[in-house]
């Protein structure tokens, strides 16, 4: 494993693959409609022609998410020379599950207010960077590498702004901007890190509307960007542990990211 200096924000590894591969998968249907679309018959019969005349639309959706720590470290070196660093090196896939509520604006906006629950779990790794080897320290009987698994159940409180293009033949792909909350009601613990309860998150996404011939199949990928500091930096009940302590003095602040794969049911 390799740690970079501690003095940078730790970027996310492989992220930017990840998502590429998953937005050509959850696009590739809608281009593919789009290319057909001359060779269609004029005539063809279109699903659920005056769904999107509603006022209102409800449904559900179940998915999966991606979590990820944006790490900032501030250089931090304790009396005995120790300076640690951490990273998430892996992303474990999460499962979420949302109700749907569509208010239609206009003929291409939309506003969605989509609650819901997000169950996940995410890994921090952290090592003393002067001393790599992961063994014990022979003076403090403390190992230079940790591992931590954080656990979450998240109930999200997303609100998005839906714009949408003009609809092609049984498809009709949009994009989405927006806010969401977060609260996390997993059972707190004393561990080397500790984080805060509550977060907010921008969130942009994109996406398609299919529409089939008793309901609408909307497939869409959301990117989450968390704007707080969630690392609680007070820890009280670690002043009996000051090995502990070096984690949280380690680090000037940590934000949340997330990548959401939702398949919505309308």
């Amino acid at each position: 494993m390799i740690f970079r200096h501690p003095d940078t924000t730790t970027p996310t590894r492989g992220l930017r693959s990840l998502l590429m591969l998953l937005a050509a998968i959850l696009l590739a249907p809608a281009l593919c409609s789009v290319g057909r679309a001359d060779a269609r018959p004029r005539n063809k019969e279109l699903n659920r022609q005056y769904a999107d005349q509603k006022l209102l639309h409800l449904g559900f959706s179940v998915g999966a998410h991606f979590q990820d720590l944006s790490l900032t470290h501030n250089g931090f070196v304790s009396d005995d020379g120790q300076q640690w660093v951490a990273e998430v090196p892996a992303f474990s896939p999460g499962f979420c599950v949302n109700v749907l509520g569509d208010l239609r604006l206009h003929k291409y906006l939309n506003l969605r207010l989509t609650p819901g629950m997000y169950f996940g779990s995410k890994t921090v790794e952290m090592m003393d960077y002067n001393n790599p080897n992961p063994s014990l320290n022979p003076d403090e009987g403390f190992p230079s590498k940790v591992q931590q698994t954080v656990k979450s159940a998240y109930v999200v409180v997303p609100l998005d702004l839906k714009v949408s293009g003009d609809r092609l033949n049984n498809v009709r792909p949009y994009v989405t901007v927006g806010t969401m909350a977060t609260f996390d009601v997993s059972k707190k613990r004393s561990e080397y890190l500790t984080f805060n309860t509550a977060d907010v998150y921008l969130s942009v996404g994109l996406g398609c509307d299919f529409y089939m011939p008793f309901f609408k199949f909307i497939p869409e990928i959301k990117f989450c960007f968390g704007l707080t500091d969630i690392l609680k930096h007070d820890r009280p009940d670690l002043v009996d542990n000051p090995h502990q302590f070096i984690m949280t003095q380690s680090l000037r602040k940590v934000k949340s990211n997330m990548v959401v794969i939702n398949f919505y049911f309308e």
